[in-house]
C-alpha cells in the first residue's frame, strides 16, 4: 500500500555558518499507513507475551505497592518466567490554560521530547446497529467522554464501523484535540434498518388476504419475512470485522492497557439459533467473526467496552410503530413481546463483547458518569506483566493466561488468554526509507528517542493547494554530531478518511565545524521544508532517524488547513521568531520568509524576558469590490485577561488592483516590557465591509526571567 515518497538529498557543510546543496532523485515509496510497534515501557519481540492486571483487595480498592516476586503468570497451567514487569499509575492531566479562558489554547507546536504516557483508546462508533433516530443519543455519549473523561496525556482515535448503507467513512486518527474528536463524532449517522419484528407484521399485514385464502384451502401461510435481514446479515459481520482489523491493528502499540469503547445499540440478530434465521449459514459466519474478534483482541492485550447510548429503557424502540395482527394468526411472537426479545439479544451481544475480552457493559443504565470514571480508572492503573511464551508458533492456538498473586486476600482481574498468529509473517513494503523509519512512520503512537519540536503553519498556496511551512527542530543532545552525520526525515500528510495525500523525504549529511558542533549539541538543529496540501483535516506523520548514533523519533501533529479562497477575510498561521531561537543553527532555510523575518521561524513558545519576538501573518481579503480597508490587530493578553499591548495597522484593498489577494503583517515586541507568566498572542484582521467579516489565529506562549547571557 505503498505511496511515492519525494525525496531530496541535501547535504550540509556547517563551517562558519550552514550553507545547503540539494538535488532531486527518484521517488522511492512510502511507508504504508498502518500501524507498527510504540514501546514505551519494553523492548518489542514479535513473540513477547503482554498482560495487564488489575489487582484489588477485599474492598475492591487498587494495590498498589506490589512487587514483581508477588506475581505468578501461568500459560496453559504451566508457571512463565516474567520477563518484565512495570506498575502503571497514569495520572488524568490538563492543558494548560489562560485564567480568562474556558479552554486551552489550542498548540501549534507538538513535541515527543516527553515520552508518552497516557490512555490510549479507539472510539467505535457503530452506524450499523444504530436508528436513526437515535443518532444524537451516540453523538452525546461519546463527546461526554471525550469532554469529561479524556485527558491532556491521552490519545484517542474515532472510527465509524459502517454497514451496509455506507455512509461517511471520516474518522480521526490517534489525537488528544477534543475539538477534531468532537468534530469527527459529529460526522456519525446512525443507519440500522427497521426492526425486525415491525417488518413482519408489516408483511403478515400486507398479506392478509392472500394468507386468510391459504387457510380456507387448507393450507399453511408463509412464514413472515423480513426483507432486511440480508442487510442484518451483512451488518453484523462488517462490525465485527471492523471490530477484529482495529483490535489487530491495536496488537502493535506495546507495553500499556489499550481499550476500544464500542458505542453500538447490539447486533440483534441471533446468531446462537441457526434455525432462527431461517436456517441458513450466516449465524455461523458470524459466530465465527465474534471468536475472531475475541483472538484478536486477547492476541493484541485489548479490551472492549460496550456502550449502549440509549441507558435506561422501558419499551423498546419499535414499540411506537407497533400493529397488531389478526387473532387467526397465531403469531404471539409478532408483539411487543417480539421487539423485547430483539433487545434481549442486543444486549447480550454488547455483554458478550465485553465479557469476552475483559471489559464491561454499560446497558441499560444511566449511570454513564461512574461508569465513564470505572473506564478511566481500569486505564490508569494497573501492572503491565511480559513473557516469553513457550510455544511460538503460527499455528492459531488459543492458549490459557492465569495470573496469580501470592499476597492472601487480594482479586486479580486478567484477559484470559491469547491466540497464537497465523499465516507467513507479513513482508514489509519496499520503500528507500531505513527499517528503523518504516517502524517509527508505522507507529500509532509518538517516538521518543529522538526529541523534536514540530510546527506547521499554513499559506495561501497554488490553488487548489496550500503551501504548508514545516519546521523541525531536533534535540541537540540525541544527535551523534560525528563527520558526515546522515539525518533522515520522512513527513506524511493523511486526512479524515486515512487516505495519504502528500509525503516527502529529506536526507541530511552533517560535517560540523567545531563551534557549530558545540551548538548543535547545546541547542539542536532547525530544518524548514514545504508541503502542497489541499484545504482539509489532516494528521502529519513527522519521523528522524539518526543514522549513526542510532536514534529515532516521530511526532503527530493535527493540522486544519482552511479553504483561503472561500471566506471573505483569511488569515495564514502565525510565524514567531526570536533572538534567542536562532541561536539554534539552521540547516535548511525557507527561502519564502527569509526576507520578511528578522530570523528563521521558531518552534519556541516560551521566551525569556530579554528577548526580542517577532510575529509574521498573510491576511487574504477575496472582497474585490468594493475599495475597502481592513484593520489588523495584535493583542498580548495576561493570564488575567489584561492586555498588556496591542498594535494595531489597517491595510487597503486599493492596493491589490482589483484582485483578492494578500496583506503581510509583522511586528516586534520586546519582552522585558511584561512579566513572566502565560500569555495568549492574538491576530485578528477585520474588514470594514462588516463586523462579521473577520479572520484570528491565536498562540499561547510563556514569558520566562531574563537568561544569562552567553
Amino acid at each position: 500500500m505503498g505511496r511515492p515518497l519525494r525525496i531530496t538529498a541535501l547535504v550540509v557543510s556547517l563551517l562558519a555558518g550552514v550553507t545547503l546543496r540539494a538535488g532531486q532523485t527518484p521517488a522511492g515509496q512510502a511507508p504504508a499507513a498502518a500501524p507498527s510497534p510504540q514501546t514505551p515501557t519494553f523492548k518489542v519481540q514479535v513473540d513477547f507475551v503482554e498482560v495487564d492486571a488489575i489487582v484489588t483487595d477485599a474492598r475492591g480498592n487498587y494495590v498498589r505497592d506490589l512487587k514483581k516476586e508477588d506475581f505468578q503468570v501461568f500459560e496453559d497451567g504451566k508457571s512463565q518466567p516474567i520477563t518484565n514487569f512495570a506498575p502503571v499509575d497514569i495520572p488524568i492531566e490538563e492543558s494548560v490554560r489562560p485564567l480568562f479562558a474556558k479552554a486551552a489554547v489550542e498548540p501549534d507546536v507538538q513535541s515527543n521530547e516527553q515520552p508518552f504516557s497516557g490512555r490510549v483508546y479507539v472510539m467505535v462508533l457503530d452506524s450499523a446497529h444504530t436508528l436513526p433516530q437515535n443518532t444524537n443519543l451516540v453523538r452525546r455519549a461519546a463527546k461526554r467522554f471525550i469532554d469529561e473523561k479524556l485527558g491532556s496525556n491521552d490519545l484517542m482515535a474515532v472510527v465509524t464501523a459502517r454497514g451496509a448503507a455506507g455512509g461517511d467513512s471520516a474518522g480521526q486518527e490517534f489525537t488528544n484535540n477534543r475539538r477534531l474528536l468532537n468534530i469527527a463524532v459529529d460526522k456519525f449517522r446512525g443507519a440500522e434498518p427497521r426492526s425486525a419484528t415491525l417488518n413482519k407484521i408489516d408483511d403478515v399485514n400486507n398479506t392478509a388476504s392472500i394468507r386468510a385464502a391459504t387457510r380456507q384451502a387448507g393450507g399453511t401461510p408463509a412464514d413472515p419475512q423480513d426483507p432486511d435481514v440480508k442487510e442484518r446479515e451483512y451488518n453484523a459481520r462488517a462490525v465485527l470485522e471492523e471490530l477484529t482489523a482495529v483490535a489487530e491493528w491495536f496488537a502493535n502499540v506495546h507495553g500499556r492497557k489499550k481499550s476500544i469503547l464500542f458505542f453500538s445499540e447490539g447486533i440483534s440478530y441471533d446468531i446462537h439459533d441457526v434455525f432462527a434465521n431461517g436456517g441458513n449459514n450466516a449465524a455461523l459466519m458470524i459466530q465465527t467473526r465474534m471468536q475472531d474478534l475475541v483472538r484478536a483482541t486477547t492476541k493484541g492485550n485489548a479490551v472492549i467496552y460496550t456502550i449502549d447510548p440509549r441507558g435506561l429503557q422501558g419499551l423498546s424502540d419499535g414499540s411506537i410503530e407497533l400493529q397488531s395482527v389478526g387473532a387467526s394468526e397465531n403469531l404471539p411472537e409478532l408483539s411487543e413481546r417480539g421487539l423485547q426479545n430483539e433487545s434481549r439479544l442486543a444486549r447480550e451481544s454488547l455483554q458478550d463483547l465485553a465479557g469476552e475480552t475483559g471489559g464491561f457493559a454499560i446497558v441499560n443504565s444511566n449511570n454513564f458518569a461512574g461508569n465513564y470514571d470505572r473506564i478511566v480508572q481500569e486505564n490508569s492503573s494497573y501492572y503491565m506483566l511480559a513473557y516469553y511464551p513457550p510455544n511460538p508458533k503460527r499455528d492459531g492456538k488459543f492458549h490459557n493466561i492465569n495470573v496469580r498473586v501470592t499476597r492472601p486476600g487480594l482479586t486479580v482481574r486478567s484477559r484470559k488468554g491469547y491466540a497464537n498468529p497465523t499465516g507467513k509473517l507479513p513482508v514489509p513494503p519496499k520503500s528507500d526509507l531505513s527499517a528503523e523509519m518504516l517502524e517509527t512512520l508505522q507507529s500509532p503512537l509518538p517516538i521518543s528517542g529522538l526529541g523534536m519540536k514540530v510546527f506547521a503553519t499554513p499559506f495561501k498556496g497554488t490553488a487548489p493547494n496550500a503551501s504548508v511551512l514545516l519546521g523541525v527542530e531536533l534535540r541537540g543532545r540525541d544527535l551523534a554530531t560525528t563527520a558526515n552525520t546522515k539525518i533522515e526525515l520522512a513527513y506524511s500528510a493523511v486526512d479524515a478518511r486515512g487516505k495519504m495525500k502528500a509525503s516527502q523525504k529529506e536526507s541530511i549529511t552533517l560535517n560540523l565545524k567545531p563551534d557549530t558542533k558545540t551548538r548543535v549539541e547545546e541547542t539542536g538543529l532547525r530544518i524548514l521544508s514545504r508541503m502542497d496540501v489541499p484545504a482539509g483535516i489532516y494528521q502529519l506523520r513527522i519521523a528522524a532517524h539518526d543514522s549513526n548514533g542510532g536514534a529515532v523519533g516521530s511526532v503527530l501533529y493535527d493540522l486544519d488547513v482552511p479553504d483561503f479562497s472561500k471566506s471573505r477575510i483569511a488569515m495564514s498561521g502565525l510565524v514567531l521568531t526570536s533572538a534567542s531561537g536562532s541561536r539554534l543553527p539552521t540547516a535548511k532555510a525557507d527561502q519564502e520568509l527569509g526576507s520578511l523575518l528578522p530570523g528563521p521561524p521558531v518552534a519556541a513558545r516560551s521566551f525569556p524576558q530579554n528577548d526580542q519576538l517577532a510575529v509574521f501573518t498573510d491576511v487574504y481579503d477575496n472582497d474585490v469590490s468594493p475599495s475597502h480597508k481592513d484593520d489588523i490587530t495584535l493583542t498580548l493578553r495576561s493570564d488575567a485577561g489584561r492586555v498588556v499591548f496591542k498594535n494595531d495597522e489597517e491595510r487597503s484593498t486599493a492596493d491589490l488592483a482589483g484582485r483578492p489577494g494578500g496583506f503581510a503583517y509583522s511586528t516586534t515586541l520586546s519582552l522585558s516590557d511584561f512579566d513572566p507568566g502565560l500569555y495568549v498572542l492574538k491576530v485578528e484582521a477585520r474588514s470594514r465591509l462588516g463586523n462579521d467579516v473577520t479572520a484570528s489565529r491565536e498562540v499561547q506562549i510563556v514569558i520566562t526571567p531574563p537568561e544569562t547571557q552567553r
